[in-house]
C-alpha cells in the first residue's frame, strides 16, 4: 500500500455559544473570532484513506504549506501503515522547521485514522485497547462568582459526574479560598482537581498548592508555564497535592521524561494528540510515565481523547468541559457519569460541522 494523495479542505468553525473566559489574562471564546478548521486527507493507490482535523487561527494556511513543503514530499508513495517510521521523520524535519506541537501530529492522526477503516476497528483497539468505559469529570470554564462555581458544582453532581477540576481565576488568594469552599460544599469523597492555566510564579504556586494540600485534591495541574523543569521540582518538594506536569512543554514524550526524572510530576503528566505529537506521541508519553509507576492523564475532551482514554492503562478520567453556568452533560457521557469507547472504524472528524461533500463520510455521526 503506498500514499497517493494527500490533501487539504477549509472548514468553518462556528463560534462557542455562550462565550466563556478562562482565567485572568487568558482571551475566552470569543475575543479572537471564529477558530479556522481544516481536514487533512489521505489516500492510497488500494482506496484506503484516513483524514484528521485541525482547528487554530491560520489552520488553513498553516496545514495547506505543511502539505505543499512537507507532506507531499516527504510521504507520497511512502506505505501509511508505517507509522512509527513517518512518527520519527517528523522529528527529523522538526530539527529544522520547529513545527507546533498541535499540528506536529495531525499526519500521524491520519495515519491512524486510515489504518483503523482499513482494519475494520476503532483506533484505541489498534493501539492495544485497554477499556470499554471511563469515568468523566466535569472540567469547569472561569466563571464570575464563588457561588456561581459552587451552583455549577451541584448541577454537575446531579448530571452524575463523579469529579469536577475548576479553571478558576488566577489569583492565588480568591482561588485558595474557592477551592477549600468547593472541598466544603461537595464533601469529603469527591475528586476535585485544579488547573492553573500557567497563570503563576513559584511563590504564589506553593501558596495555592498548599490550601489544595489541605482540601485534598486529587491533582495540582500546569499552575505554573512549563519551561522551568527546577521551579517545578520546587513546587513539588513545597507542597503535598501530587503534580500533573509537562502538558504544554515542547518536546512531547522526551520534555515530560525530564519531569518525571525530576520529581516534578508526581501525580503523573499530561498526554495528547494535539500536545504531544499525535496518538503516537500520546502512547509513547503514557508508556513513558506507566514505566515510572504514575498517570499519564488524557487532556481536553473529543474523539482523539475518547481513542486515548480507552487504550491508555494509567489515565483517570475523561475530561468533559462545562462552558456555560448552565449544566448540560456532554452527549458522549451517560447519567452515570461514564464515557463510552467509540465504535466506529479509524478515529472520525468531529461531529457538528459543515464538512465538504468530498470529506463528509469520515464524520462521526451525532
Amino acid at each position: 500500500m503506498k500514499i497517493t494523495h494527500i490533501e487539504t479542505y477549509p472548514v468553518r468553525v462556528p463560534p462557542v455559544e455562550p462565550p466563556f473566559r478562562w482565567r485572568a489574562g487568558l482571551p475566552g471564546s470569543a475575543e479572537y473570532g471564529p477558530a479556522e478548521g481544516v481536514v487533512l486527507r489521505i489516500g492510497t493507490d488500494e482506496g484506503a484513506e484516513g483524514a484528521a482535523f485541525f482547528s487554530r487561527m491560520s489552520a488553513v494556511a498553516m496545514v495547506e504549506s505543511l502539505v505543499e513543503h512537507v507532506y507531499r514530499p516527504e510521504y507520497l508513495g511512502k506505505d501509511p501503515l508505517m507509522r512509527e517510521w513517518h512518527y520519527d521523520r517528523m522529528w527529523e524535519l522538526d530539527r529544522l522547521h520547529e513545527f507546533p506541537l498541535p499540528v506536529f501530529g495531525l499526519f500521524d492522526v491520519a495515519l491512524w485514522d486510515l489504518a483503523g477503516r482499513a482494519a475494520g476497528l476503532p483506533a484505541y483497539k489498534l493501539m492495544g485497547g485497554m477499556r470499554e468505559s471511563l469515568p468523566a469529570y466535569a472540567s469547569t470554564v472561569t466563571f464570575g462568582t464563588t457561588e456561581e462555581f459552587l451552583d455549577v458544582a451541584s448541577q454537575c453532581i446531579e448530571l452524575g459526574y463523579p469529579a469536577i477540576k475548576l479553571h478558576a481565576w488566577g489569583d492565588a488568594k480568591r482561588d485558595a479560598a474557592l477551592c477549600l469552599a468547593l472541598r466544603e460544599h461537595v464533601g469529603d469523597e469527591m475528586d476535585l482537581m485544579y488547573d492553573g492555566s500557567a497563570g503563576f510564579d513559584l511563590p504564589d504556586a506553593i501558596y495555592l498548592g498548599r490550601a489544595l494540600s489541605d482540601a485534598n485534591y486529587r491533582w495540582y495541574e500546569e499552575p505554573m508555564r512549563e519551561f522551568s523543569v527546577s521551579a517545578y521540582r520546587e513546587l513539588a518538594r513545597a507542597v503535598d497535592v501530587p503534580l500533573l506536569s509537562a502538558e504544554t512543554s515542547d518536546g512531547a514524550y522526551m520534555n515530560s521524561a525530564d519531569f518525571i526524572a525530576a520529581g516534578a510530576a508526581t501525580f503523573g503528566v499530561r498526554t495528547s494528540a494535539g500536545l504531544r505529537g499525535g496518538m503516537t506521541g500520546a502512547m509513547r508519553t503514557a508508556h513513558l510515565a506507566d514505566a515510572f509507576r504514575i498517570r499519564a492523564e488524557v487532556h481536553g475532551g473529543g474523539i482523539h481523547a475518547e481513542h486515548l482514554c480507552m487504550a491508555i492503562s494509567n489515565t483517570t478520567y475523561y475530561e468533559s468541559l462545562v462552558h456555560c453556568s448552565t449544566v448540560t452533560r456532554e452527549a458522549v457521557v451517560d447519567e452515570n457519569g461514564l464515557l463510552h469507547a467509540p465504535t466506529e472504524p479509524g478515529i472520525a472528524l468531529p461531529p457538528g460541522l459543515d464538512y465538504p461533500e468530498a470529506v463528509r463520510h469520515f464524520a462521526r455521526v451525532a
